[in-house]
């Protein structure tokens, strides 16, 4: 008998609010063993309250209180955790969580990490493309560190037309910019292969695996977030912004991959849905 890691990840825009709406209940009933948490915005105090003591939490918080902040909770504690990524004078905190876990006898790097969404011509802008040219540096690194590694989370980026229903009136928006894009179009390019991005630009591609994409095909969606305001989640008008990304090792062991919409706009309890993605060993 193989052992299976169902691994889930979810913003939930405020964990305190989406205990309140119902988050609980889904936790309960969806036999995770690891979940990664964007968007906390609280104490570890209230994450390990609200999620109970059979669960292990690792939290990294974001330097402005009540902003951003990331976790990890396991059934198993983690043999180690990293937060540091980019340049000393980069801060990252809230946004970057690593941690290596024990699934019966096999080692699994597990990232949970939250994007900056940015917004065009100011400074949020810049801190993402920080962001992401650390990324595009620790992708590699984590490669090596671990050949079964996956990075979960709100990249907030489209990578193609299919993540966006309405990807013509946001090419000029933050999160379908085609620079951003073309970060996506290495991270999931050919490894050791010069690839050209939607933007023109050319880098080599890192080799790792859209799990979502490769899962659904080349469908539209399935989308993970959805605007609150007018009928946006009535009407499917999302964007497929949260990911699951693995190294090509740990992709090959996918034997599962959801998307857990809401039965309705009434039972959602955040903005974003869990994308939730079971392995085989």
């Amino acid at each position: 008998m193989g052992s299976r890691l169902r691994l889930a990840t979810v913003n939930v825009n405020g964990i305190r609010a989406a205990y309140r709406k119902g988050m609980g209940e889904w936790v309960e009933s969806r036999d995770v063993d690891i979940l990664t948490i964007q968007e906390v915005r609280a104490s570890t105090d209230d994450i390990e309250g609200l999620l109970g003591p059979e669960w292990n939490v690792l939290h990294d918080p974001a330097s402005a209180k009540g902003r951003a902040g990331v976790a990890i909770a396991s059934r198993k504690k983690a043999e180690i955790h990293r937060v540091d990524l980019g340049p000393t004078d980069f801060d990252s905190a809230g946004r970057w969580l690593e941690a290596d876990y024990d699934v019966d006898g096999t080692i699994v790097t597990v990232v949970s990490t939250y994007v900056h969404s940015g917004e065009v011509d100011t400074p949020k802008q810049d801190e993402k493309w920080k962001f992401l040219d650390a990324m595009s540096k620790r992708l590699p690194e984590l490669q090596e560190h671990n050949e079964l590694a996956v990075v979960t989370g709100d990249l907030n980026v489209g990578h193609t037309p299919l993540d966006i229903k309405n990807w013509k009136g946001n090419v000029k928006r933050a999160g379908f910019l085609p620079r951003e894009r073309a970060y996506f179009d290495r991270f999931f390019g050919e490894a050791g292969t010069s690839v050209e991005g939607v933007d023109g630009t050319t880098g080599p591609g890192l080799g790792w695996v859209d799990v979502g994409r490769r899962a659904a095909g080349e469908v539209d969606g399935p989308y993970t977030w959805w605007s609150w305001r007018g009928q946006a989640f009535d009407n499917d008008s999302g964007w497929r912004i949260d990911y699951q990304m693995a190294t090509p090792a740990l992709a090959d062991k996918v034997t599962a991959y959801a998307v857990d919409r809401a039965e309705s706009y009434d039972k959602r309890w955040s903005d974003h849905t869990p994308v939730v993605v079971d392995y085989s060993f």
